[in-house]
């Protein structure tokens, strides 16, 4: 009688044998119930509510990409969270802001994290930031039968391309479908509000600082149309959480930076409530 690994301690033979550098694959192979997109459902009538994640913001500048989200989480009219973190690091040199089902989302971002550390691993090399994009639409493509039932994931990936020595970024739909989005992008509720107030103001020769607070300008004026999309909180102390991704690596505004934009922000609407304009030609 074979023993049972658990009981002597040792790895099972799966992890022993040599196979795919992809963690997605080795787990798709020999317990594919644990992958998000495999789980089985009860059977519901109508629409599963659930928390969802809303508005995702990201913009390019000379030297890499600011990637931010606001802190509010929905479910149908209700608020269901104030505070929830939508922007996660993928690697070193790429991060992921999420938007849709909260809990499926903040599960692909943890198997994504783990996708790209087992390949390092594995291959000794670390992936090209194209190849960590067409993973992550990898890994949503699986979970389309998740999505049409309503537990939808559209994330937004930025990152600082190594090699074109540069920052980039990439959307996705609900399939899968992955689009390089130049110089500013946005996802979620609040996008079409964020992207409007992104296309009046973005430059392409912004400093580190200008596209911080564009981003958090965009947040502000989603917020003010989204009612899914939260704004500062000044009286909670809750504000956007703002990443930047250069050759150095990737970097979290404090708590007290990210406050900091962003009361500045609500100083300048106390004198212009839609925010700066565009300058004109």
């Amino acid at each position: 009688m074979e023993a049972n690994p658990r009981s002597t301690g040792r790895l099972p033979a799966a992890f022993l044998t040599p196979g795919s550098s992809s963690f997605v694959d080795f787990l798709s192979e020999h317990q594919p119930e644990l992958l998000p997109g495999n789980r089985q459902l009860p059977p519901v009538k109508g629409v599963i509510e659930a928390p969802h994640g809303t508005t995702i913001v990201a913009a390019t500048f000379p030297g890499g990409v600011v990637l931010a989200g606001d802190r509010r989480a929905t479910m149908g009219n209700m608020i269901a969270q104030r505070d929830i973190e939508k922007v996660f690091p993928a690697d070193e040199h790429s991060a992921v802001g999420i938007a849709g089902t909260a809990g499926l989302a903040v599960e692909m971002v943890k198997l994504f994290q783990l996708e790209l550390e087992h390949f390092e691993k594995v291959e000794g090399a670390t992936l090209s930031l194209e190849g960590k994009a067409n993973r992550l639409s990898t890994m949503i493509r699986s979970n389309l039968g998740m999505a049409m039932q309503g537990l939808a994931v559209v994330p937004l990936f930025a990152g600082y391309d190594l090699d074109r020595e540069k920052g980039r970024i990439f959307s996705y739909d609900v399939t899968g479908g992955r689009s390089e989005e130049q110089g500013y992008a946005a996802t979620g509720s609040g996008s079409i509000f964020a992207r409007g107030s992104m296309k009046k103001l973005f430059r392409d020769d912004l400093t580190e600082e200008q596209a911080t607070t564009l981003v958090v300008q965009a947040l502000y004026d989603a917020a003010d149309d989204d009612s899914a999309t939260g704004g500062p909180d000044v009286a909670r102390r809750i504000y956007p959480i703002v990443t930047v991704i250069t050759d150095e690596g990737f970097r979290r505004l404090s708590d007290d930076e990210a406050s900091e934009i962003a009361r500045s922000i609500l100083e300048r609407r106390l004198e212009q409530p839609d925010g700066p304009r565009a300058a004109l030609l």
